[in-house]
């Protein structure tokens, strides 16, 4: 985009429909008289005495404690420098829309037309009442240090200048990940800092509570080295003398040998000729913006072993803000920290570092163009759409807080907690968190029929590192053992089985069991002694072998093959349980309110009411299964008998009732449109006698695999919720096909289901 279109594309963004970027939305209902009387007068005058009588009581009864404020005075905006305070409330409102949709913290932007410092703290100590934090923007320096020392004094609330402490926090991690690939100890590392500003300062100051020693750091400003002999050294500057060497030590000079180059200055200050003398393995952390101290592809062709980074999202290794700022308010705010202290500063650092090094997210690299990212010299930082950043950072620094004093709210259930934040922006992981807690009770060898997949080696890596089971993996060993090294995967520990190729006897005599067990099994049907060892080879007919025999507890297949070619071997060497005349298959669509159960979604076109009612005990006892109470609803066009005459309408009215003659303790009717069954308020309007009651439906049963096939397909379609599935209910011991281009998180998903299933199926022998 040039930059003149550019530049008319960004005025008619914030112009467009209501101007600005946020807006104020009301959380309560307010669409009768009676909401409006108990949210104004009379009724506010309740919480209005409460809080009177008990201050904390405001974090109870308003929105004070989601609320965060975004000063600024206009002085230091981004890189325009003093445009004043009204100018820079674009950036304000920007940084409040950041803040919400990171981590659903509410903002008020306000801008102070005030250069004053004194006036400045004066007035924000006034606002303290409306607010649980605040976040200081775009105030130049010297004056910032002052203006957060100072407040976070005065203030009982948590107060951070971001662009102090964000870049150092970011920075931080970025730059102990890197010092790790290199092979280097931050403690004998030299480092050259380009900038002495705020963000300089704070950044030298959160590497040295790191461990970098302060008489190999070499801080620059426009006049030269920080040095003992110069007189005029203003700010925090005369934190960073050095003068282990010549105060007219050049920029260039002081780069021979050095290890790192933080630059916090003005793009293009360094050049090649520069950069070449640098230490084996340099580190360029180029952070000015929007142009670098230098340019990534001059760094890069100058120094090829060199790690870079910048403040750009068009390179890799961007240190960018928005890792730190919402998680760690979130933090702050949720554990009712009375301030923003070096420990939670540092609690954030550790936990955005060692996020980039867990397998990422396909959501991320979808987002980066389908890049397969991993931990290395260009991914020393997690990126800012990863969504496991608000379960990560934000726990960091409450329980930095906490064990650090300054948690007024200590938190006790983490797990909940995390769940709490993943609901937040609407990421449902309750169930996923059950079925990897459960799975990690009793660990289970877990057969993977298509290893050669770099999206199942990257699920291995994830269930390998969460203890959620034992993986072995089928396939060709030196298609793995490339596609792990080019993607630096490591799976210690795992074997890899190749059917077609035998390492060792036991492999041998091991395929020739395989072959004499699906002999036994088929012999009647066809086929030859010379026909069974050839199709035992396959890895759908080798992995269910190997649960059939104990080799392995259960199977995961079908990622890269047709479905029935991993449901046939399935039935075929394992078969249905004892009593299980239908084998069925389940999705689970994973809905802001929670899983919803659908079945049967992919095994059987034709069916019989005792049929459906035997299928949707598989399924009540496969949701049992993840701690969940099923609440079940057997749907289909008619609303108990509204359109009699109807095949799929009886079919449904007289399973439904086999059902609760077998089983009238559950919550479950039927038959039923599917909007009925996931509106409980409308469904006791018009059938108040039906035993869902007051539920909304978690479970679904269809009258055929049309229709149910028809509804899962058309959910992961046209909304935004993640399908699990299908997960195949009724057979003997555990084995799952994955979905056609299932990511990595739906395979990590399978996996424990298929763990969980394999824990029943051991504890019903």
């Amino acid at each position: 985009m040039e930059k003149d279109s550019f530049k008319q594309a960004a005025l008619d963004y914030h112009a467009s429909g209501k101007p600005g970027k946020i807006e104020v939305v009301p959380t309560k209902p307010y669409a009768h008289q009676r909401d409006l009387s108990l949210a104004y007068s009379p009724g506010v005058a309740e919480p209005c005495l409460a809080i009177e009588k008990n201050e904390e009581d405001a974090y109870k009864y308003t929105a004070k404690g989601n609320l965060v404020a975004v000063i600024s005075n206009g002085t230091a905006v981004l890189g325009l420098g003093d445009i004043g305070a009204l100018a820079g409330k674009p950036v304000m409102e920007g940084k409040g829309l950041l803040f919400k949709i990171y981590a659903d913290i509410d903002c008020f932007d306000i801008e102070l037309d005030t250069k004053n410092v004194d006036e400045f703290i004066r007035t924000v100590k006034l606002l303290e009442p409306t607010f649980g934090g605040v976040n200081l923007e775009d105030i130049s320096a010297p004056e910032c240090f002052e203006i957060e020392e100072r407040l976070k004094k005065e203030l009982n609330i948590p107060v951070m200048h971001d662009d102090q402490h964000g870049t150092a926090i970011i920075s931080g991690a970025a730059l102990l990940n890197a010092l790790e690939i290199t092979n280097k100890n931050i403690a004998d590392a030299k480092i050259i800092v380009n900038g002495a500003g705020a963000s300089a300062i704070s950044c030298t100051k959160i590497y040295v509570s790191l461990g970098a020693k302060k008489e190999n750091i070499f801080m620059y400003d426009s006049k030269g080295l920080i040095h003992g002999d110069r007189t005029n050294l203003d700010g925090k500057k005369s934190d960073f003398i050095n003068s282990t060497v010549p105060a007219d030590t050049s920029l260039a000079q002081s780069l021979h040998d050095a290890d790192v180059f933080i630059g916090l200055s003005k793009g293009n200050v360094l050049n090649q000729e520069m950069i070449k003398p640098m230490a084996k393995d340099p580190i360029i952390f180029a952070m000015a913006n929007p142009t670098p101290e230098i340019s990534y592809e001059e760094a890069t062709a100058a120094r090829p072993d060199a790690i870079m980074a910048t403040g750009r999202s068009d390179y890799p290794n961007q240190v960018n803000n928005v890792l730190g700022f919402p998680f760690i308010f979130r933090g702050a705010l949720d554990a009712r920290a009375t301030e923003i202290n070096e420990a939670m500063k540092i609690g954030a650092v550790h936990a955005i570092a060692e996020l980039a090094k867990k397998p990422v997210p396909d959501i991320v690299n979808t987002a980066y163009n389908n890049a397969n990212l991993n931990f290395g010299k260009n991914y020393i930082i997690p990126k800012p759409v990863d969504p496991r950043l608000i379960t990560t950072v934000a726990p960091a620094v409450a329980r930095a807080a906490m064990e650090s004093g300054v948690a007024k709210s200590p938190i006790t259930d983490w797990d909940s907690y995390e769940n709490q934040l993943s609901l937040r922006l609407g990421n449902t992981n309750t169930l996923s968190n059950v079925i990897e807690t459960k799975a990690k009770q009793d660990i289970k060898k877990v057969v993977f029929a298509d290893a050669e997949n770099l999206s199942v080696l990257k699920a291995v890596n994830v269930v390998l590192e969460e203890k959620i089971a034992q993986p072995i993996l089928l396939g060709k060993k030196s298609n793995i053992q490339k596609m792990m090294d080019e993607y630096n995967i490591s799976l210690p520990g795992v074997d890899i089985i190749d059917p077609m190729e035998f390492a060792n006897e036991h492999e041998a005599q091991r395929l020739q069991q395989y072959a004499d067990i699906y002999y036994s099994k088929q012999q009647r049907k066809g086929i030859t002694p010379e026909e069974s060892l050839e199709t035992v080879r396959s890895g759908c007919h080798y992995g269910a072998l190997m649960v059939e025999t104990g080799d392995a507890d259960a199977m995961i297949g079908g990622l890269t093959r047709r479905y029935p070619e991993t449901v046939r071997p399935a039935l075929q060497i394992i078969g249905a349980k004892p009593g299980v005349k239908k084998v069925a298959g389940m999705h689970i669509v994973m809905t802001k309110s929670g899983p919803l159960f659908l079945a049967d979604t992919t095994i059987n076109h034709h069916l019989t009411p005792v049929e459906v009612a035997d299928i949707t005990e598989l399924v009540e006892q496969a949701v049992r299964s993840f701690d969940i109470e099923p609440k079940i609803a057997l749907v289909t066009y008619s609303n108990f008998g509204s359109v009699p005459g109807g095949a799929a309408a009886k079919l449904m009215h007289e399973a439904t009732e086999i059902l609760h003659k077998r089983h009238p303790e559950w919550i479950l009717d039927g038959e039923m449109q599917a909007h009925l069954a996931l509106k409980p308020k409308l469904r006791q309007q018009y059938y108040p006698f039906s035993k869902l009651g007051d539920h909304q439906a978690n479970v679904l049963i269809f009258p055929n695999l049309s229709s149910a096939n028809v509804a899962y397909n058309l959910i992961g379609s046209v909304s935004d919720v993640d399908v699990i599935g299908p997960i195949l209910l009724g057979l003997n011991k555990p084995i799952h096909v994955l979905q056609l281009g299932s990511n990595v998180s739906k395979i990590v998903d399978m996996v424990g289901i298929a763990a969980i299933h394999a824990q029943d199926s051991e504890n019903n022998q």
